[in-house]
C-alpha cells in the first residue's frame, strides 16, 4: 500500500533535518537528514505501524487520496 506522506523541515533547535509523517496512520513518522532520507526511513515506520496494528487486532486504514495542494486564493 502506498500511503501519502508529508515531509517538513525540522527547526535547528529540533535537530534539523526533515520529518516525514503519515496522516492516515496516527503517530507514524520518521526523520532524516534529507527529504529523500526521511521518505525512505518512514517506509520502515509504516511497516512497523501496520504490524503493530494487526498484532493488536486493529484495522489498518486504506491509503487516502485526500492530500493535494490547496488551491490558491
Amino acid at each position: 500500500m502506498a500511503y501519502p506522506i508529508i515531509i517538513e523541515p525540522l527547526a535547528p533547535d529540533e535537530g534539523g533535518g526533515f520529518l516525514a509523517h503519515v496522516p492516515d496512520l496516527p503517530g507514524c513518522m520518521s526523520d532524516g537528514a534529507t527529504p529523500e532520507q526521511a521518505a525512505a526511513n518512514v517506509q520502515d515506520a509504516i511497516a512497523s505501524w501496520i504490524e503493530a496494528a494487526l498484532d493488536l487486532g486493529h484495522a489498518v486504514p486504506a491509503p487516502s487520496r485526500r492530500l493535494a495542494p490547496a488551491p490558491s486564493r
